[in-house]
């Protein structure tokens, strides 16, 4: 089952196209030349796997004991198999383990240092045991285990509903300063209206991909009959009604016109030489590099994106299933990395994948059920990659880290000790960090180190 990002928190982009929101900004503040950049610039770009990506077979762990009990327990679904291989990596203490084959496009990236893996990341209140959950003698997220519920808590960081607000478009507002008198949008998804996104001062913008909004009906012949046109239209987008709403409205449509006119520019010898993958993930990543390509423009210093890829729900077939999403995943980021490279700021662009939950460890037939704990991946040129950071949790059924009798696992690395860690990289003042993460001061590790100071 495909589930797809539902919000209908203020979507500023009604049939595509990037729209400054109508509230606060009052125009795009763009710059007048590409050729400019921005210093110290970072973005956050995070990739949402819709449905609860099954992290046992993402990355599985290789020393002999421990994947003896991981195919003990997934038994038909156990890697490799006749569709799966798995792609040999080393952590820096020498512990084996292997990638999906999925992930073929990044797997040079782990060699190089650029890629790491997050073991059984979730949602958390504060650290948590088996005896504690079983026991129910600590706070815990509430409804685990309903897609619709836990959506909201991952985008939110807030294990008890959604509160109204994501944790980037918190991180938004915390280092709104950085970008100074530009109003371009700090925080855009380019997959539908995103909770992720929104904070309590930036609001989320949309960006549908490829999306042309160049006017149609304005030709005309002869010439000055389109001319004509254009300037009726102008007038009317600049005329004073005195009614807040409407300025509002056709400051967003001018707003997207410029920045329509600034992407298109973009094809006639300024865009980039890397090639992108024309799947849905892909284009996505190529419109979030095309964002981060007009940074000088608009003098942005500080931005957070959304991109999502549905299709997780593997309760059957799922080893062919997955590996292909894993496919497009991989060859949309590996894309977006070479993007951030070839622009010159793979240091200061940081990619990693997000989702509602994990999967159980033992199998339903040729699928799996809602979980909670997951692996999660990180890439960029700040990443102190080919490394596993957090606690891979024990295979053992009934084990100290599942939470029932299926290889639930209850999450050893926190949604807050993950974030709180790419918040501070972004910029995130120490005192600041409450207002991100307010469960973050229940965990005794609040920055996992995996990405540079």
């Amino acid at each position: 089952m495909n589930h797809a990002c539902t919000f209908t928190r203020r979507s500023f982009l009604r049939q595509g196209g990037l729209l400054a929101t109508a509230t606060g900004l009052g125009g795009l503040g763009l710059i007048n030349t590409y050729a400019q950049s921005a210093p110290d610039y970072k973005a956050l770009v995070c990739v949402f796997l819709l449905g609860g990506n099954d992290g046992h077979n993402l990355l599985v762990p290789m020393s002999a004991a421990e994947y003896n009990a991981f195919r003990a327990v997934r038994g038909s679904l156990a890697l490799p198999d006749g569709n799966v291989q798995l792609l040999p990596i080393t952590a820096r203490n020498g512990v084996p383990y292997g990638l999906n084959s999925g992930l073929t496009a990044l797997h040079p990236l782990w060699a190089q240092g650029r890629l790491a893996a997050i073991a059984n990341v979730g949602m958390l209140v504060r650290p948590t045991s088996r005896a504690q959950y079983l026991a129910a003698s600590v706070g815990l997220p509430t409804n685990l285990f309903s897609h619709s519920d836990q959506v909201l808590q991952m985008q939110a960081g807030d294990p008890n509903g959604s509160g109204g607000t994501g944790w980037a478009g918190r991180i938004a507002d915390a280092t709104r300063n950085f970008n100074g008198a530009s109003t371009f949008p700090p925080a855009v998804s380019v997959a539908g209206s995103a909770l992720f996104c929104s904070g309590n001062v930036v609001q989320s913008t949309s960006l549908l991909p490829g999306f042309d909004l160049t006017t149609d009906g304005l030709t005309a012949w002869p010439d000055s009959a389109a001319a004509a046109k254009t300037q009726g239209l102008q007038q009317i987008l600049t005329f004073d009604s005195g009614l807040a709403m409407v300025q509002a409205a056709n400051q967003v449509r001018k707003d997207a016109l410029e920045l329509n006119g600034m992407l298109r520019s973009l094809n006639s010898g300024g865009s980039l030489f890397t090639p992108f993958p024309g799947t849905s993930i892909g284009q996505q990543l190529k419109q979030v590099a095309q964002v981060i390509q007009l940074r000088g423009a608009t003098g942005m210093r500080r931005q957070v994106f959304f991109c999502a890829l549905g299709g997780f729900d593997t309760h059957s077939a799922q080893s062919w299933a997955q590996w292909d999403l894993l496919r497009q995943l991989s060859e949309g980021l590996a894309a977006f990395y070479n993007a951030t490279v070839e622009m010159g700021i793979a240091d200061k662009v940081t990619s990693f994948t997000a989702s509602e939950f994990g999967r159980t460890l033992q199998p339903s037939g040729s699928g799996t059920d809602h979980g909670w704990g997951n692996h999660q991946i990180i890439l960029g040129g700040a990443v102190r990659g080919g490394d596993l950071y957090g606690t891979f949790p024990s295979l053992a059924l009934g084990g100290p880290d599942d939470s029932g009798n299926r290889g639930v696992h209850i999450p050893t690395t926190s949604l807050d000790q993950f974030g709180g860690t790419l918040a501070r990289w972004f910029g995130v003042a120490p005192d600041a960090m409450a207002s991100v993460f307010p469960n973050l001061a229940n965990f005794p590790t609040q920055d996992l180190g995996f990405v540079t100071t």
